[in-house]
């Protein structure tokens, strides 16, 4: 299954059982809410999947997990971010075997890497795996930013496909487009940011709170897309509180809490996270709930 790269692309929490064990039937009902919503691809072991907490074992049950559930429905794309070069080349390699359809990349991980060497990185994964890539660019929150210049160094290897624009600033699509045309497609990482993204010309949109609220997501990306600007900003404007709740550093712990509102989550969290208390879990239940008290019907 060839990956488009456009629509929607869940970057879908893991779910834990009250003992800290994947929670697989949890999971799986929160992939069906994805999948009825009509996403276009689902992705695993990024930031909101608290890929720095889970071993390299559970990742792979997750993909494999999700290959067979999703039957190539959707392509599944497992996320990469890792110190060292050999490790990622090690999990892209796994990756492949276990059925995943695309890879997502972060540059390394704790080292700050130049110029030459986020290149060299992303190139040696590239040329050891037959796998697409979309490359994460969150300077933000990872500390690296993937220049226009490095994606011109990458622009010659087939497999980097697409970026994941998370640098926060709108104009970059712009730039991306101006610099390169089509050759990578663009999908905002960032959900207070994604509609204005869209009208710019990104193809698509790693989105976090569709995790709670599937349907509404989807159905901004594709009225924008269709051009149907006042029906989308009737959905986003009452959607933007929720949506910022996505750039908060305790996104995971506000977005499984609204996953548990609407009955498709847990708050549950992997240490050192730590489920939320007292005002904090007051103010974003607030914040929640009257976002679904307010939900809109969607035709």
């Amino acid at each position: 299954m060839a990956i488009q790269w456009k629509g929607v692309f869940p970057a879908l929490t893991t779910k834990f059982t009250s003992d800290d064990k994947l929670d697989f039937p949890l999971f799986e009902k929160n992939l069906s809410a994805q999948l009825d919503a009509g996403v276009e691809g689902v992705i695993l072991g990024g930031t909101l999947g608290e890929a720095s907490v889970l071993s390299n074992e559970e990742k792979f049950d997750l993909v494999k997990f999700t290959v067979d559930k999703v039957a190539d429905k959707v392509p599944v794309v497992m996320n990469i971010a890792e110190g060292s070069t050999r490790e990622a080349l090690k999990l892209a390699a796994e990756a492949e075997k276990c059925g995943a359809k695309g890879l997502m990349m972060l540059p390394p991980m704790r080292y700050k890497s130049d110029h030459r060497e986020t290149v060299a990185y992303f190139k040696a994964v590239t040329e050891s795996s037959s796998l697409p890539i979309m490359i994460y660019n969150n300077p933000i929150d990872y500390k690296i930013e993937v220049t226009l210049d490095m994606f011109a160094e990458l622009a010659d290897n087939k497999n980097i496909q697409a970026v994941k624009e998370s640098t926060r600033d709108v104009s970059n699509v712009t730039r991306m487009i101006n610099r390169f045309g089509d050759r990578f497609k663009i999908l905002c990482g960032v959900d207070t940011i994604a509609m204005e993204e869209l009208m710019l010309g990104a193809d698509g949109w790693v989105a976090g709170l569709v995790c709670a609220f599937p349907k509404e997501t989807v159905a901004v990306y594709k009225l924008t897309k269709s051009n149907k600007i006042a029906e989308a900003l009737k959905i986003y404007r009452w959607f933007l509180p929720l949506l910022e709740l996505d750039i908060h550093p305790k996104l995971v712990q506000y977005i499984k809490l609204a996953e548990q509102e609407v009955g498709i989550g847990s708050e549950n969290v992997r240490a050192p996270r730590l489920t939320l208390t007292g005002e904090e879990r007051e103010r974003i239940l607030l914040i929640i709930r009257k976002g679904i008290t307010n939900r809109p019907t969607l035709l």
